[in-house]
């Protein structure tokens, strides 16, 4: 893991328990880089008694998206808020307050400091304004944020002294690249946390994912092979009765989902088993022929697929017949999730097209 050491953070031996905020835009699906943040943030505050609070930043109208998504995204992804959410727009009065309190207005009827644009004409509030006063208000000692926000922190950190408080300390982690070398975006496919759901990797393979790259000091680039792997992982690690529920089928089709490289391969494998396959032209009849009787002397399918093995069997013949494909989930598995009479009705099926 690459956290911060304390000292670094600006924590000290008895100091007061850390509070810390989430302040993702209202634009979509969080992407992978909002999401380390937002995993950072809660590990931070957890190894350190401290607290979350979720802010949603919607001060630029006009890029603002229903914001349910974000909650959505997290809680699949497992990351809880202690506190909020609070949404910078339903500020805005407070947000006024402070400006007019710390700036003065321009020939324009905006409202700056300095060279800092607190208010624009129209009297809302700008990015920098809220975030300074939120801090301020809701007690926030560490803000933990991706490095393309550096540029941030000077012009927050003066606003936030002239309201006559202390900024808190700042944490930049390393953003998440693209195989490009730039930041990750749409271009680069799955970079969202719904497409990496709507690709049927689990939640526990990202929030791993995320916590192994804990808050790297440098920029890292996706890896999705890696989220691949530990997509396999959790695949492996989730109980039967889960497994079913999260693909939307019947337990008794998990066997044949248990190689599946991710939720979307699992819910595939299992509608190889629950619908009947086409009557496709299958070879082979003595390996169909002789897999009946091993049906019906009741073998259990690892023996019934050892026994074909040692007679030389077509094995795809019998997976073609089973399934209606040629490549797929482990036939012993296919085996093991049909019931008896299933097996010799698409056996028989197959062996009516020779």
């Amino acid at each position: 893991m690459h956290l911060f050491p304390l000292a670094a953070a600006g924590i000290a031996s008895g100091a007061m328990a850390p509070r810390v905020r989430f302040a993702p835009s209202p634009t979509g699906s969080l992407h992978l880089g909002n999401a380390l943040t937002a995993v950072a943030n809660r590990r931070f505050a957890d190894e350190r008694g401290g607290t979350l609070l979720l802010r949603i930043d919607d001060t630029d109208a006009a890029r603002n998206e229903d914001a349910g998504g974000i909650l959505r995204d997290l809680q699949w992804l497992g990351v809880v808020w202690d506190e909020g959410p609070v949404r910078q727009s339903e500020r805005a009065d407070r947000h006024r307050e402070a400006a007019r309190a710390i700036g003065s207005e321009d020939a324009e009827g905006a409202v700056r400091h300095g060279r800092v644009t607190l208010l624009r004409p129209d009297g809302s509030p700008t990015y920098q304004l809220a975030t300074a006063v939120d801090e301020v208000d809701f007690g926030i000692t560490h803000v933990i944020r991706g490095a393309d926000h550096r540029a941030n922190t000077l012009i927050q950190s003066e606003l936030i002294r002239a309201l006559g408080a202390e900024p808190p300390e700042y944490i930049h982690h390393g953003l998440i690249l693209g195989p490009d070398g730039r930041k990750l975006s749409k271009r680069h496919g799955a970079s969202t946390l719904a497409d990496l759901r709507d690709a049927g990797i689990p939640a526990e393979a990202v929030r791993r994912y995320l916590e192994e790259l804990g808050l790297p000091r440098h920029d890292v680039h996706l890896d999705i092979a890696r989220i691949r792997r530990l997509a396999i992982e959790a695949i492996e690690s989730l109980g039967d009765e889960e497994l079913a529920a999260r693909v939307g089928v019947p337990a008794s089709v998990v066997p044949v989902m248990r190689g599946a490289r991710d939720l979307v391969e699992a819910r595939r494998f299992a509608e190889l088993v629950l619908a009947p396959p086409e009557r496709n032209a299958v070879s082979s009849p003595e390996t169909l022929e002789r897999f009946r009787e091993l049906v019906d002397g009741g073998l259990d399918a690892k023996s019934l697929v050892r026994e074909l093995k040692a007679v030389g069997g077509d094995l795809k013949a019998v997976r073609v017949a089973l399934t209606g494909e040629t490549r797929g989930p482990e036939l012993t598995a296919v085996i093991a999730s049909l019931p008896r009479d299933e097996l010799l009705r698409r056996v028989d099926a197959a062996a009516s097209t020779l």
